[in-house]
C-alpha cells in the first residue's frame, strides 16, 4: 500500500469518528506540516507554536477533504495549514514572547540547576530569586511562557495525572487549540497558583517537592492546586 493510499485511508477513518487514525494521520504528516510552518519562522511565534498551529489547520483540512475534489490530499492540506497559522499571525496571535522574557527564562533556569546541583536538592523558590535577581512573582511567569506546547501531556510525579487529562479534552483539534491558549490562561492566575500548575504540570514534580519549593504543606499544594484547575476551566470555557 503507498503512503498515500494509507494517508486516504487514515483520513476516511478520522472523518468517521476514529481518533487514533486521527493522531496516526498527524503523526505521518509531521514533515508536511513542518514543512509549512518553516515559512513563517522568524516571525515572532516559537516554532513549536506555530507547529501547533498547523496541525490544527492540517486537522480542519482531514475533517473537510473529499476525494471527489480531485486533488491529492497533501495538495488540499497545504492551504489549510498554511491559512491557519496566517490567520494567527494577521490577529497577533495569542503568545508572544519577548527576548527579555526568553532572556530572564534561561537566568531562572540557571539559577535553578546551579543550586539544584550545589544543594543536592531542588531550590526554593526564594532561594531561585535570591540567586539570579528576579522577583518570586515573576519567576513562574517568564517559566511558563517558554515552556514547550506538549506540556498538556506531561505526567506529574506521583499520580501520572496530566493537565489534557484534567481539562478533559476529547480531540486532537481541541487539545491543539487548548495548547495554544493554556499558557495565556495561566498568567489570568495570582501568583502562588501558577507557580502550583508549573511546577506540578510542566515540571512533573510532587505535592510534596511542589510544597518544599514554595515554602507551604502538601495539603495546602493541594488546596492550591483543586483551585487553580478550577479557574483553568473556566478560562478556556
Amino acid at each position: 500500500m503507498s503512503a498515500s493510499t494509507t494517508t486516504i485511508d487514515l483520513v476516511k477513518a478520522a472523518q468517521g469518528g476514529d481518533q487514533a487514525a486521527c493522531e496516526q494521520a498527524l503523526q505521518e504528516n509531521a514533515g508536511l506540516i513542518w514543512s509549512v510552518a518553516r515559512r513563517y519562522f522568524g516571525q515572532g511565534i516559537d516554532p513549536d507554536d506555530l507547529y501547533q498551529l498547523g496541525c490544527l489547520g492540517f486537522l480542519k483540512s482531514v475533517r473537510g477533504f473529499d476525494e471527489s475534489f480531485g486533488t491529492q490530499f497533501s495538495t488540499y492540506a497545504v492551504p489549510k495549514i498554511a491559512g491557519e497559522i496566517r490567520r494567527y499571525l494577521r490577529d497577533d496571535g495569542m503568545i508572544k514572547v519577548s527576548r527579555s522574557l526568553k532572556e530572564r527564562a534561561r537566568s531562572v533556569r540557571a539559577s535553578r540547576e546551579t543550586l539544584a546541583l550545589a544543594l543536592g536538592r531542588e531550590p526554593s523558590l526564594s532561594e531561585i530569586s535570591e540567586h539570579c535577581g528576579i522577583a518570586p512573582e515573576d519567576i513562574a511567569a517568564c517559566e511558563l511562557a517558554v515552556s514547550p506546547t506538549e506540556s498538556l501531556q506531561y505526567e506529574t510525579g506521583e499520580d501520572g495525572m496530566t493537565l489534557e487529562s484534567v481539562l478533559s479534552l476529547d480531540s486532537c483539534e481541541e487539545t491543539i487549540t487548548e495548547n495554544l491558549a493554556l499558557r495565556q490562561a495561566i498568567e489570568k492566575l495570582p501568583e502562588r497558583e501558577r507557580m502550583v500548575i508549573f511546577l506540578r504540570f510542566y515540571k512533573g514534580l510532587t505535592q510534596d517537592k511542589t510544597a518544599k519549593i514554595i515554602g507551604t504543606g502538601q495539603v495546602q499544594v493541594s488546596r492550591i492546586e483543586r483551585s487553580a484547575l478550577k479557574e483553568l476551566k473556566k478560562l478556556l470555557d
